[in-house]
C-alpha cells in the first residue's frame, strides 16, 4: 500500500460517512471563503485589531527608521542634517529646521526621549516590521532571532495540542500600553471565534437523525469539535496579520522607496519578486501539506474514539480480560498518530528549506547591489540601514505571502472536517402544522422501515393505540420492536405508509410539537451528571420538589434515593458507578413519569427491577393510562400480561395482536408459543 492510500483509508476511517478525502484548489478556496463568514459576527473586534496593525506598522515604517539615519549620519559621524530636510521624507519636513539646530549632545537626547516614548506606547522588541507566516510564526531570519523554536517547544507539538492553544492564541504585533490593549482584542476575538464555531458545531451534531448518528464515532466527532474547529483562528490571523499587515507594510514600503530611495529600483524589484520564487519553491507541496494534515488529524481522532470507547466499555473490557489487548489498540493508534504527525512536520520542515532560498538569495543580491551604491557614494551608511530596514520588510511579507497558500492547507484540512459535519443534513423539526393536544391516540397504517444500509426492519405494519390504554409490543429479538417505537416520537421516518396522530398525518406535523407530547425512556438509560433532582426533573423544568418526589416514589426509586448523604442533590456524575443498573432505571423512568406527556414509551422499563417494584411499577402505569397512551416494549411476562392489547412482531411483521387472554386462546399461535417458551425456560 502506498503512502497516499494508506492516508486516504486512515481518514476515511475516521468517519464512515466521510468519503471524499482530497480536495481541489478550487474547493480550498471555497472553504477559504467559507470560514470568513464567521467574521462578519465579530466586526467591531476586527476593526480594532485592524485599527491596532494599522497604529503600529504606521509608527514603525514611517517613524523608527529615521533615527537610525540620524544616529549613524549625524550623531556618529558628525554630519549636519539638512535644514531643508533633503535626504529625510516630506512628512517629517516639519521637524527637521529645528533638528538642524541641535548639537550632538541634544540630538542624541531627543533620539533617547523619542526611543523611551516608543517603548511606553508599542514597546522595543526585534521582531517589529517583519513578515508573518499564515500561522502568525515569524518569517526569515527574524524566526531565528527571536527564539522562535523555543515558543513552539513551550506549546507543544502534537496537533491535538497545538489546535488548542490556537482556541486561546493571541498576539501583538506591538508592546508597551498599546500592545497591552492589542493583545486583549485579539484573545478575545480568538475565543470568541471559536466558541461561535464549537458551539455550533456541537448542536448541530445533537440535531443530526440517529441514522446519521449512527455512522459517526464519537471520539471522532468529538475531535472535531475541540480541535478541528480551531483552524479558523489560523484563517483569521492570515487575514489580518498575514494579508492585511503584509499589504499595509507594504504600500508604507513602496512610499518611503520611491520617495526617498528611486535611485535603487533593483532593491525594489528583488524585494517583490522573493514572493513569487517562494511561491513557485513551495506550490508544490501545498497538496501534500493539506493531505498530511488531514491524515494527522484524522489518526488523532482515531486515538480519541479509542479512548472514548475504551472508556465507555471498562467493565466489559475488565471482565473479559480485555485490559492487554486495549491497550496494545490503543499504543497503536497513539503510535498511528504520533508517525502522522512527523510526516506532517517533515513536508512542512522541507517546504520552509525550499522557501528560505528564495528569501536568502534575495537578501545575497541586496547587499550586493547597495554596497555599490555605498561605495560609490550614492547612499551614506545611514541610509544603508534604512534601505536594509526596508528591503527586509518587504521581502520578508512577500516571502509570507508566497507561503501563504501552503500553509493555510493544514488550517484548511481541520476546516474540512468541520465543514463537513456542518453540511450534514438536519432534523427538521420546526416547520410544519402545530400539533394540538393529542385525545385519541396515534394509528400506523401499512408502514414499511428500511434502514439506509438496506436492512428491512419492518413491512407491512398496521397498528392501532388510543390514549387511556396500555399498549405491549412483544416479540423475540430484533423482531423490530425498538424500530416501531423510534417512529412515534419521529426518531426515525417510514419508508412509506403513514403513521397519524389522531387525524394528523406525522409527516405534515412539526416535530417539536409532537416530542413534547412524547416521553420515551430507553433501554440504555441516558442520565447526566447532575444532581438526582435535576436528572427527574430534566423534561419538565416547572416541577416541584414534591411533584419529583412522587414521581420517584411511583418508579420505585425514592427509598434508595432517600438513604444517599445527598439524597436528591447526589451528584451522579461521582456516583453513577456505584448505583445499580436497576437504580439508575428507576430513575429514568422517574424521569418519563414527571414529564407532561400524552404518549409514555417504555424500553424494557422492568429488566432490571425486582418483582416487588416491577409489581409497584404496573400499578403506576395503569394509573398513569387513565389520561395517557403508554406504550411498552417487554419480554417479561409478567409485565405485558396486564396490558390493554399486546402486538407480537416477529420479522418485523405484526403477526398477531389482541388481550393476554385473547392472544393465549390462539390455537398454535406464536404468542402462545413465546409465552409457553418464556415459561419453561423460567
Amino acid at each position: 500500500m502506498t503512502l497516499r492510500e494508506s492516508e486516504q483509508e486512515l481518514d476515511e476511517s475516521a468517519s464512515s460517512l466521510d468519503k471524499n478525502t482530497d480536495l481541489t484548489a478550487r474547493e480550498t478556496l471555497q472553504i477559504f471563503a467559507r470560514t470568513t463568514y464567521f467574521f462578519k459576527f465579530f466586526k467591531a473586534r476586527i476593526a480594532a485589531k485592524l485599527g491596532f496593525i494599522t497604529l503600529e506598522h504606521t509608527f514603525r515604517l514611517l517613524i523608527i527608521p529615521w533615527p537610525l539615519k540620524i544616529i549613524v549620519d549625524h550623531v556618529i559621524l558628525g554630519q549636519p542634517i539638512p535644514a531643508n530636510g533633503s535626504g529625510f521624507p516630506g512628512y517629517l519636513g516639519f521637524v527637521m529646521p529645528y533638528l538642524s539646530t541641535l548639537g550632538v549632545t541634544e540630538l542624541m537626547l531627543w533620539m533617547l526621549t523619542l526611543g523611551v516614548l516608543m517603548v511606553v506606547l508599542f514597546g522595543m522588541t526585534p521582531n517589529r516590521a517583519t513578515g508573518r507566516h499564515a500561522n502568525g510564526a515569524y518569517t526569515g531570519a527574524a524566526a531565528g532571532s527571536l527564539g522562535n523554536a523555543t515558543a513552539v517547544l513551550a506549546d507543544g507539538h502534537d496537533t491535538a495540542t497545538r489546535t488548542e492553544n490556537a482556541a486561546n492564541s493571541a498576539a501583538s504585533e506591538m508592546g508597551g500600553i498599546f500592545g497591552i490593549l492589542d493583545f486583549k482584542v485579539h484573545l478575545r476575538l480568538s475565543q470568541s471565534l471559536n466558541h461561535l464555531l464549537r458551539t455550533q458545531l456541537a448542536q448541530h451534531i445533537k440535531a443530526l437523525p440517529l441514522e446519521t448518528l449512527d455512522d459517526q464515532r464519537i471520539g471522532d466527532n468529538v475531535y472535531r469539535v475541540l480541535y478541528d474547529s480551531t483552524s479558523a483562528t489560523g484563517i483569521y490571523e492570515a487575514m489580518t496579520m498575514g494579508i492585511y499587515s503584509g499589504i499595509l507594510m507594504v504600500a508604507l514600503t513602496l512610499y518611503i522607496m520611491f520617495t526617498s530611495f528611486g535611485n535603487a529600483p533593483e532593491v525594489i524589484v528583488v524585494g517583490i519578486l522573493v514572493g513569487p520564487v517562494t511561491f513557485l519553491f513551495v506550490v508544490p507541496f501545498a497538496r501534500m501539506t493539506r493531505r498530511r494534515s488531514q491524515a494527522s488529524r484524522a489518526s488523532g481522532s482515531n486515538t480519541t474514539s479509542n479512548i472514548e470507547e475504551g472508556m465507555s466499555n471498562v467493565l466489559a473490557v475488565q471482565s473479559l480480560g480485555g485490559n492487554k489487548r486495549e491497550g496494545e489498540r490503543f499504543s497503536q493508534a497513539s503510535a498511528e498518530s504520533f508517525k502522522r504527525f512527523r510526516s506532517e512536520t517533515l513536508i512542512k520542515l522541507i517546504t520552509g528549506r525550499f522557501g528560505s532560498l528564495a528569501f536568502l538569495t534575495g537578501q545575497i543580491i541586496f547587499f550586493i547591489v547597495m554596497a555599490g551604491y555605498v561605495i560609490d557614494g550614492t547612499y551614506t551608511a545611514g541610509d544603508y540601514f534604512v534601505v536594509f530596514y526596508y528591503f527586509f520588510v518587504l521581502s520578508a511579507v512577500f516571502y509570507s505571502f508566497g507561503f501563504l497558500y501552503t500553509e493555510l492547507q493544514s488550517f484548511i484540512a481541520g476546516l474540512r472536517r468541520v465543514f463537513f459535519l456542518l453540511d450534514l443534513p438536519t432534523e427538521n423539526t420546526s416547520t410544519g402544522i402545530e400539533l394540538p393536544k393529542i385525545q385519541n391516540g396515534i394509528r400506523l397504517s401499512n408502514v414499511d422501515l428500511t434502514y439506509p444500509d438496506g436492512r428491512e426492519a419492518l413491512r407491512k405494519v398496521n397498528l392501532s393505540a388510543k390514549v387511556g390504554e396500555i399498549i405491549a409490543l412483544v416479540g423475540p429479538t430484533g423482531a423490530g420492536k425498538t424500530s416501531l417505537a423510534y417512529l412515534i416520537p419521529r426518531f426515525l421516518r417510514p419508508s412509506s405508509g403513514e403513521i397519524f396522530a389522531d387525524d394528523y398525518d406525522l409527516s405534515k406535523v412539526k416535530v417539536e410539537s409532537l416530542r413534547s407530547q412524547t416521553s420515551y425512556v430507553f433501554q440504555e438509560t441516558q442520565l447526566f451528571s447532575e444532581s438526582i433532582a435535576h436528572n427527574i426533573r430534566y423534561g419538565n423544568n416547572k416541577a416541584t420538589n414534591q411533584e419529583i418526589e412522587r414521581a420517584a416514589l411511583i418508579a420505585g426509586a425514592h427509598d434508595f434515593i432517600s438513604k444517599l448523604p445527598d439524597g436528591y442533590e447526589t451528584n451522579l456524575g461521582t456516583v453513577t458507578s456505584k448505583l445499580s443498573v436497576g437504580q439508575k432505571q428507576r430513575i429514568a423512568i422517574a424521569r418519563g413519569l414527571l414529564r407532561e406527556s400524552q404518549i409514555l414509551i417504555l424500553d424494557e422499563p422492568t429488566s432490571a427491577l425486582d418483582p416487588e417494584t416491577e409489581s409497584y411499577l404496573i400499578d403506576a402505569l395503569h394509573e398513569a393510562a387513565k389520561d395517557k397512551l403508554v406504550i411498552i416494549i417487554a419480554h417479561r411476562l409478567s409485565t405485558i400480561v396486564h396490558s390493554d392489547r399486546i402486538y407480537f412482531l416477529e420479522d418485523g411483521e405484526i403477526k398477531e395482536s389482541g388481550s393476554h387472554s385473547q392472544l393465549m386462546n390462539l390455537p398454535e399461535g406464536q404468542y402462545k408459543n413465546y409465552v409457553a417458551m418464556q415459561t419453561s425456560s423460567g
